[in-house]
């Protein structure tokens, strides 16, 4: 009990170094808080209709099917020359043969 009349409102308490970082930690919380309930919300996507995801496909289809028959043609062509190199080949070595006969006849006799 406080024998001295004159004074009757209690003298106020010095805030310490916790007090004050409790301080800024509720408020920086409350401020995250705030920020994230009034933010603005991002928009969902639109999702694709029936008739454009159908659109899509047929167009990837149509794509694919051309470069499919790109690598066809290509492989058309790879398979003429080498086609082509293989009878180049066949002839020299039936040139080959034909020399290699006459020099075995030749050395029979």
């Amino acid at each position: 009990m406080n024998t001295n009349l004159n004074s009757q409102v209690p003298s106020p308490r010095a805030v310490t170094g916790e007090g004050w970082a409790t301080i800024a930690g509720v408020i920086g919380t409350a401020l995250l808080l705030a920020k994230k309930i009034l933010a603005p919300k991002a928009a969902k996507p639109e999702l694709m209709s029936r008739a454009d995801f159908y659109a899509e496909l047929l167009d990837l289809k149509d794509d694919m099917h051309a470069n499919h028959l790109a690598i066809l043609e290509k492989l058309e062509a790879n398979h003429r020359e080498l086609l082509a190199a293989l009878d180049r080949q066949v002839s020299r070595i039936n040139t080959l043969e034909t020399g290699l006969a006459r020099v075995d006849e030749r050395t029979r006799k």
